[in-house]
């Protein structure tokens, strides 16, 4: 199997957090992380250790995800949250599959209209900056509940690592300095914010020790009552308090009515796999599945990785999956979204036959109501342990750092969640993503999402767990990679390195990683008319597979477990025991 030469920027990332780093390191594709008992994978390495400490204890997986979730509250407060919201995809040892929908949801007073001026336009800014911008937080809830129904251990001693953290505080490195750096001036604009993520009004610098007292209070109240100590009692006063202070519409009573949700998750098959993953409100495992059975038609491994034709199917099959998204899924306890419909194989064959071999559509040209479609920043963490339980995660505050501003008395970071329904059809929302009537704002309804937290299984047992953060470009991120495991057989490591590309429909634009495309394949795909652009901020991949390094490969002596932390961006780790 060949390795890749990729661009690593673990010595350097810009102050954008692209991958383009001003120094570039150029290597092959390192060996999977390996090991005997069990994998953790977060996008922060602090919070790997609690994982792996975790399951070292005789934690199960789902253990090892609350203390994780817990602990990046603290050590990662970019992406890792109270204040925001997420998905839990499990496997269990025994085979059964569920997940957790614990997103966030519009406050009771929220309306279709609130984002719009007198004249009907979007006001910039009103639904990502700020309190107006905040959804109720589901993350604390989710927890817990995940804690209740499927760990083992006790709530205190998996929210102990979490407090110690933000009580003592911790040494900054580069790649948290980089996060940071993307948000001065709004912490400058936030007192609250300001007194915990700014030394004396200015970027912190590497070393420094970033300590969160009024965080660590918070943890440890919701360790001493739970949910109750979060969406009840001084905690919940304080969030509401502030909010409203700052002209937001949080209540108490929206903390008191919400909910986590235990839904089916979303299955389908490819070539031999069974990919399991996240249902709606998130459109993750839907059009997951839905491009799955688009390129299952095609001979992807002949057609070889990163050959025109075969990118030309893939960036195709993104583009009218993108159509489905954009326009026809929801909250299902306010719209009956087509599931039967996007998942029959009989329908990806149709758009398949839509699909011309040799010319790239045009967007604006497939809308729905025309055949063959009807009408109608954030973290990820896996973990895998000893006894088959496999869990895949990923929760958010929807842009880095949310809406933020911090929750005075609290250290809670709260979300920018609202931004993820559509403020206005034709209006593109913070990912450039132009969605329709079927996620527009309503009291108590969950945004629609791209978050896809995904197991994959080989005769009923979990052989790997992926996710990542990234907006609109997570579905694609991590469709990618499972062709990069199923179809071309890569390590998990060489699955998460190998540059990607990013294709939603509107606007008309695929975005390509350096090192994606050779300089002839580029040319073949522009003389197809596929437009190229730049790429996005990136992603941070976590996987792990189970068996062997890669899906058909062979296990490096008695190690089960192999773990792949994404180069991209230079906090994370993938650790086991």
């Amino acid at each position: 199997m060949k390795s890749f030469r990729l661009l690593l920027c673990a010595a350097s990332v810009s102050a954008s957090l692209a991958l383009v780093p001003s120094d570039p390191a150029w290597a092959a594709s390192s060996a999977p992380v390996a090991a005997e008992h069990g994998m953790v994978v977060t996008a922060h390495h602090l919070a790997t250790r609690v994982g792996v400490d975790v399951l070292q204890r005789g934690g199960n997986a789902v253990d090892a995800a609350v203390a994780v979730g817990y602990a990046l509250a603290v050590v990662y407060p970019a992406a890792g949250n109270l204040g925001g919201g997420g998905f839990m995809t499990l496997q269990l040892a025994d085979g059964r599959k569920t997940f957790l929908d614990f997103r966030e949801k519009a406050p009771l007073a929220a309306t279709a209209n609130m984002y719009l001026d007198k004249d009907g336009q979007v006001i910039k800014g009103l639904s990502t900056l700020g309190h107006l911008a905040v959804g109720v937080p589901g993350s604390v809830s989710g927890l817990e509940y995940a804690r209740a129904k499927y760990g083992t251990m006790k709530r205190s001693a998996l929210i102990a690592p979490a407090i110690a953290l933000a009580d003592r505080g911790f040494a900054l490195d580069q790649g948290d300095i980089d996060m940071f750096q993307t948000a001065t001036q709004a912490f400058q604009a936030d007192p609250a914010s300001a007194a915990i993520f700014l030394k004396q009004g200015q970027p912190f610098q590497v070393g420094d020790r970033l300590m969160q007292k009024d965080l660590a209070k918070t943890l440890r109240e919701i360790s001493a009552k739970g949910t109750d100590g979060f969406y009840k009692g001084w905690v919940a006063k304080a969030l509401v308090a502030s909010n409203q202070a700052g002209k937001g519409i949080l209540t108490q009573a929206d903390l008191d009515r919400y909910q986590t949700r235990e839904l089916a998750p979303i299955e389908c098959d490819y070539r031999g796999y069974r990919v399991v993953s996240a249902p709606p409100p998130s459109s993750g495992g839907v059009i997951i599945c839905e491009m799955l059975n688009i390129l299952e038609g095609y001979p992807l491994k002949e057609l070889g990785w990163g050959s025109a034709q075969a990118v030309h199917y893939q960036i195709e099959a993104m583009r009218h999956a993108y159509v489905d998204r954009n326009s026809t899924l929801g909250d299902p306890d306010f719209i009956k979204n087509p599931l039967d419909r996007l998942l029959d194989k009989a329908y990806a064959a149709k758009i398949r036959a839509a699909i011309d071999p040799s010319k790239a559509a045009v967007s604006a040209d497939l809308k729905p109501g025309v055949p063959p479609h009807e009408g109608s920043n954030t973290t990820h963490y896996s973990i895998a342990d000893q006894w088959g339980n496999a869990v895949s995660v990923t929760y958010t505050l929807n842009d880095w750092f949310g809406a933020k501003v911090t929750a005075g008395k609290t250290g809670v970071l709260l979300n920018n969640e609202m931004d993820d329904f559509t403020a206005k059809v034709g209006v593109p929302n913070l990912y450039g993503l132009m969605q329709g009537e079927a996620n527009a704002i309503a009291p108590e309804k969950r945004p629609l999402s791209s978050m896809s937290p995904t197991i994959v299984t080989r005769d009923g047992k979990p052989v790997m767990v992926v996710g990542t953060p990234g907006g609109s470009r997570i579905i694609t991120a991590v469709l990618l990679t499972l062709i990069h495991a199923i179809d071309y057989d890569m390590t998990v490591q060489e699955a998460v390195d190998a540059p990607r590309f990013h294709q939603q429909w509107q606007p008309d634009l695929t975005n390509v990683e350096p090192y994606a495309l050779s300089p002839d394949t580029r040319k073949l795909l522009e003389g197809m008319g596929h437009k190229l652009g730049v790429p996005h901020p990136a992603n941070h991949l976590a996987a792990i597979i189970v068996g062997a390094p890669s899906l058909n490969g062979k296990p490096v002596g008695r190690n089960r477990f192999y773990g792949a932390n994404d180069p991209r961006r230079n906090t994370g780790l993938a650790a086991g025991y």
